[in-house]
């Protein structure tokens, strides 16, 4: 049963009618929202609704039809994050489990684990103990494989994953393991089951080998009616009559979950194929499904594997899905993040500042706008961004050293650079010290009420406008009013509360607002991608570095941009981007931005910087850092 209490009940008031609850041997979860505030009630229920709305603070009962209740989005409409560490699975940032089915030996491990770790797994997977079909094959090293899988952790930063068989085993679990996970063979094992729901560690739940969807949630419902709501579903394929693979993968799984339950859900191409071969294509056709992660087996040596060593893939199999994997996620609104690691650890500990501990993130507009949206991507939603008026607060703010870093929009693949944001490069002392394209999708908001033909005003930013031209010129009498951003926009069209005005935003201003979508995806460009950089005083974030950014001018003369763009030609650097921008106090004069594909931050290209700077009359050095992939590469 859903229990919506009455608005403005006091405390004492929730938790008199909590402990009644409890009296009755109902389990309880408490959801707080934006405008109510909700109790799930999970037990044998025996009254009717109009019993529950009887109870002093409930305004309203409603049954949960679903068989699973804790599961059930009615009961938990919002999607679940799950923490691991610095790591959180079901948000904008794909998770990437990899590495060898089973622990083997100390150095084979470790460096699958290196190989994994540089080229963007966050989490790494080893069994210790293996269920095998036969007694004879390897079923793992047990407690010694848990203490390699410990000294992976350590060396790498990596949590780690590893299969749970038995009961006896929780006290391991709890000592070495970050994330317990039930095998397919064992998602019916209800005692298994009750056992994680207690321990309280995050559990990978996988599918079982023939198990239907619905079976699949009522066996989580019983990790989570144990007190543990921290699941994540992992589909590894099921077994059919094909022969072909192994298994036959579900990715219809993935739409169905997102709609069933608010838990995240991951793919194990590797299991549900059983042939290399087929798990880089069916990896990439999970992560377009919508899934939040995969499980990816990784083996140095492959042939010489324990187990499932003709499903494992090589590194540099690994290393090739993953950058496929990064142009693909932002078609579906996620990102690949080669950084994971290293930016959570820096903003654990952001440097100190004066007068206390500095804002860790900033950004202009307000939540729900394209750059909160790209923070999130970047950062992560436990990170602490807080919204500024204006960019060049964002610059002020980290310069002073009042945030760490900021991130702003420099340019739209639609429209192009954002110009104030170049020249506020150009005036601050700040380094770019990591990018994230986001795909923009643009859509049409406005009231319950609100009909096309009712339409009168668009709220939206002037590029906005100017990126869904195409649809707004089918409506040439609908009135254009410009904002400083999109979210803005929504929230006008949200508090003016009149049903023939509506605004062009986001999904996430969208939801915020508790308005209605009234048509997606109207740009008239899919794609249509606007570049984000983070800047940063020093240069704070340490993942492989392939571009770098420039500043610099030329003398007036025949041939002088020539000879830098000749240095570049001759070093075999090539050069993604060239804009010229007006020297504000020369007129005529201009100065050159430019992106290089190279890290000149090596010591290596040492000479290369010193090359460039001789032959400009001005030149800045604005940061190397990662490049962010959009999905047209």
């Amino acid at each position: 049963m859903i229990l919506i209490l009455s608005k403005g009940i006091f405390r004492e008031d929730k938790e008199q009618l909590m402990q009644t609850l409890r009296a009755e041997d109902y389990l309880i979860k408490e959801i707080e929202g934006v405008e109510e505030t909700i109790l799930g009630v999970v037990g044998k229920i025996q009254r009717d609704a109009a019993y529950f709305e009887m109870l002093p603070g409930v305004a309203k009962a409603i049954p949960i039809s679903k068989p699973y209740k804790l599961v059930s989005r009615e009961l938990h409409p919002k999607p679940s994050i799950i923490r691991v560490g610095d790591v959180t699975i079901g948000g904008d940032r794909i998770v990437v489990i990899a590495g060898p089915c089973g622990v083997e030996d100390r150095k084979r491990t470790l460096d699958i684990a290196r190989a994994v770790r540089k080229c963007g797994a966050v989490l790494f997977r080893g069994g210790a103990f293996k269920p095998r079909t036969s007694p004879y094959s390897f079923q793992g090293l047990g407690e010694e494989g848990l203490k390699i899988l410990s000294e992976v952790r350590d060396e790498t930063g990596m949590g780690v994953v590893t299969e749970m068989t038995s009961i006896s085993q929780a006290d391991l679990m709890m000592k070495y393991v970050d994330i317990v996970q039930i095998g397919a063979r064992n998602m019916q094992n209800f005692e298994l089951l009750k056992c994680v729901g207690r321990i309280g560690k995050p559990v990978l739940l996988k599918r079982g080998l023939s198990a239907t969807i619905e079976e699949w949630l009522m066996s989580t419902e019983y990790i989570l009616s144990e007190g543990n709501d921290q699941v994540i579903l992992c589909e590894r394929g099921i077994r059919t009559f094909e022969r072909y693979t192994r298994n036959t993968l579900d990715l219809t799984a993935v739409p169905v979950i997102k709609k069933l339950t608010h838990l995240p859900i991951i793919i194990d191409p590797s299991h549900a194929t059983g042939i290399r071969e087929m798990v880089s294509p069916m990896a990439r056709a999970a992560i377009a499904s919508g899934a939040d992660g995969l499980i990816i087996e990784v083996h140095t040596e492959p042939e010489k594997a324990l187990s499932d060593g003709p499903q494992s893939l090589y590194p540099a199999q690994f290393e090739q899905l993953m950058r496929d994997l990064y142009v693909i996620a932002p078609v579906v609104g996620k990102q690949v993040d080669y950084a994971y690691l290293e930016k959570a650890s820096i903003l654990r500990c952001p440097p100190d500042a004066a007068g206390g501990v500095p804002t860790q993130v900033v950004y202009a507009g307000v939540p729900g706008s394209f750059s909160h949206k790209a923070g999130v991507q970047f950062f992560g939603p436990e990170v602490d961004l807080q919204n500024r008026a204006s960019f060049r607060e964002v610059f002020e703010e980290v310069e002073s050293g009042k945030a760490v870093l900021g991130i702003v929009p420099v340019e739209n693949s639609l429209t192009g650079s954002i110009h104030e944001n170049y020249d506020l490069l150009l005036e601050h002392d700040l380094k770019i010290v990591g990018e994230v394209t986001l795909r923009i999708k643009h859509h049409l908001i406005g009231h319950e009420n609100t009909t096309l033909e009712s339409i009168e005003r668009v709220y939206s930013h002037p590029q906005v406008f100017q990126q869904c031209r195409e649809f707004l010129s089918q409506h040439p009498t609908w009135d254009l009013v410009s904002c400083k951003d999109t979210a803005s926009a929504v929230r006008r069209v949200q508090e003016n509360n009149d049903p023939r005005e509506v605004a062009i935003g986001s999904e996430e201003a969208c939801e915020l607002s508790q308005m209605k979508i009234l048509k997606e995806g109207i740009e008239t460009n899919p794609r249509n991608f606007t570049r984000f950089v983070v800047i940063s005083r020093t240069e704070l974030l340490s993942a492989p570095r392939n571009k770098t950014s420039l500043i610099y001018s030329v003398s007036d003369t025949p041939g002088a941009l020539y000879e830098t763009l000749k240095i570049l030609a001759e070093k075999h650097i090539n050069l993604v981007k060239l804009e010229s921008r007006p020297i504000h106090s020369k007129p005529w004069e201009y100065l050159f931005y430019a992106d290089l594909e190279v890290d000149l931050s090596r010591e290596e290209n040492a000479q290369v910087l010193e090359m460039l700077k001789e032959k400009a009359e001005f030149f800045k050095y604005l940061g190397s850092y990662a490049k962010g992939r959009t999905v047209e590469e």
